[in-house]
């Protein structure tokens, strides 16, 4: 007796469906997978945690490195 692949027994016509979904699966996952990295790069701080110039210059002023009239001319330099 011999099969043909169209009878059911070789599953002959799923071949391209669930080609193109195994497709679209490993996809999604390599997506995920950049968006995650992508997530867990700037969440953590792992390019050294950049703080905007205004930041610094606030703790430097909160710390008493620097006095109000020099904090409050480079605010105006940096606004």
């Amino acid at each position: 007796m011999v099969f043909n692949m169209m009878d059911g027994y070789g599953y002959g016509m799923m071949g391209p469906g669930w080609l193109i979904i195994g497709f679209i699966f490993w996809i999604l996952i390599l997506v995920g997978l950049v968006l995650l990295i992508k997530y867990l790069w700037q969440g953590t701080g792992i390019r050294g945690g950049h703080e905007s110039a205004l930041e610094v210059l606030k703790k430097r002023y909160a710390m008493g490195e620097i006095s109000k009239e020099e904090f409050e001319e480079k605010k105006k330099e940096l606004m």
